[in-house]
Order: C-alpha cells, then sequence, then structure tokens
C-alpha cells in the first residue's frame, strides 16, 4: 500500500491534501484511499487546524477508481487489514459519509470525473481552472457511482443537468459546471490550488466555532427541510456561538478596529 499516492500538509491552520499518482491521473489506489482517510480524521481531531483544501499532483484532480486494477482483480492485503479494522473506510476517504465538520475546499485541474466527481460532491467551496471536465461516466463502464452522486448531486444542481450527467455519463466542461453550481469559480490554469488557498486563508481567519455552526446548517439544513423546522435548527446551532469567547473577541477587535484573535473557545 503505497502510502505516499496522498500527500498531507499543514500550513498555519490550513490541512493541505493533495492527491499524488500523476501517472495514473491521480486514480484512486487503496494508499491514497488510506491517506485520505487518515487526513480527514487529522482535520477534526487537531483543534489548530480549521479548513482543508483537497487538491490533485500535476493537471489532474482525480480520473476515479483504477479501473486497469479492478479489472485484474487487484487486491491489496495491507488494505483489506485495514478495511478489516474501518469496514467503510474507502467511504469515509471519498466523504460520503463522516465527513470532517470542518469544510473542504476543492481545488480542480483537469479531469476531475467519476470518482472525481463524486469526492467533490463532500466538498463545501469549489475552485476549478478553466480547462477542467467533470462527469459521473459509471454508467458508460456498466457500473453505478456509489460515492453518493445519485443523491447529492440532484440536491446540489438542478434536477435535470443531474439526470443529463448521470444517465448520459458525458463529460461536462468547466464552463457548464459553474453555470449550473457544480463549481463556485473558474480560474486560468494553473491556479485553482492559489485560489483555493486564498479562500481557505480567509475562512481559517474567520471564528472556528461560527464556522462550525456554519458548515453544520449548510450540509444537515437542505431546501427538504421545511422552513419552520429549519428556522428552529438555526437557533439550535448559532445561538450558542454567542456565548463563545471568540464572539467576545470579535466584538472587542471590531470596536478597536483591530484583526480579531480567535482561539476556538
Amino acid at each position: 500500500m503505497n502510502t505516499d499516492h496522498c500527500l498531507v500538509e499543514r500550513r498555519g491552520h490550513v490541512l493541505v491534501v493533495t492527491l499524488n499518482r500523476p501517472e495514473a491521473k491521480n486514480a484512486l489506489s487503496p494508499g491514497m484511499l488510506a491517506g485520505m482517510y487518515r487526513a480527514w480524521r487529522r482535520l477534526d481531531d487537531d483543534p489548530e487546524l480549521r479548513v482543508a483544501v483537497l487538491t490533485g499532483k500535476g493537471d489532474v484532480f482525480c480520473a476515479g477508481a483504477d479501473l486497469k486494477a479492478m479489472g485484474a482483480g487487484e487486491v491489496d492485503d495491507d488494505f483489506m487489514q485495514l478495511m478489516s479494522e474501518v469496514p467503510d473506510i474507502h467511504w469515509q476517504a471519498l466523504l460520503r459519509h463522516n465527513r470532517p465538520t470542518k469544510p473542504i475546499v476543492a481545488a480542480v485541474e483537469g479531469f476531475a470525473v467519476a470518482g472525481g466527481t463524486e469526492i467533490l460532491q463532500g466538498t463545501d467551496i469549489r475552485v476549478a481552472a478553466e480547462d477542467a471536465t467533470f462527469g459521473v461516466t459509471e454508467a458508460r463502464r456498466g457500473l453505478f457511482p456509489l460515492g453518493g452522486s445519485s443523491v447529492r448531486l440532484r440536491r446540489q444542481i438542478p434536477y435535470t443537468f443531474a439526470a443529463e450527467i448521470l444517465l448520459t455519463g458525458r463529460h461536462v466542461t468547466a464552463r457548464e459546471a459553474l453555470a449550473f453550481g457544480l463549481v463556485g469559480r473558474l480560474v486560468p490554469k494553473g491556479q485553482a490550488l492559489a485560489a483555493a488557498l486564498q479562500i481557505a486563508e480567509q475562512v481559517a481567519a474567520n471564528a472556528p466555532l461560527a464556522i462550525r455552526a456554519l458548515v453544520r446548517m449548510l450540509r444537515e439544513v437542505d431546501e427538504s427541510v421545511p422552513e419552520a423546522e429549519a428556522l428552529a435548527r438555526e437557533l439550535e446551532y448559532g445561538s450558542p456561538v454567542f456565548g463563545t469567547r471568540d464572539a467576545k473577541e470579535g466584538m472587542r477587535a471590531f470596536a478597536e478596529k483591530r484583526p480579531p484573535v480567535y482561539t476556538g473557545e
């Protein structure tokens, strides 16, 4: 199990997670999945970390599963041993469930197809290069996208466009992805990571407890929740923030006309 397939680097309050198989278009490998799983748990467990950036090495984000290895029936014994301890490690790695309680910013260059687009739907803020390509192509290979796309895609973008992506398996341009809200920002080729890091630093500069409450609301309370219930949840999640030390620091810093120094308390 090659653990170098996922590089993890801390930059201040930001955790940078890089898929590192550029020679294989950053196709998912056992070592990559294990590294991603450990990175997400580290993001949650380390109080000094406030946000993560997920990107791919080279000019590709992620081309999905390694179909050649799957077709050949290759098995990684070390990874299978790890799965015996954490049976859903692959789904946690792909952000299908048990997502970190802190936000994740995606930086996409080139292809983000199949599992690449599925991972994307588990992130919160998405920056893509103008030449990026997306798609959920499993149906073209006789497979089913089990990473969450059949559920999340129609909730995150218009139904008919989600249906077209899933049922045709066609590739989607960055312009289309932006128009329908799959990504939030386009940047010139080669600039996705820099833009994502800039956004992550802006997030990290804010009060951590306020950010976590907002992330919880964004992920758990969508338009399917009745308005009265959604507003009640807003009070439940948001009201405790006002009693934190960071809230007092934020108001004090505003009055004193200085940048706030937040501690997550």
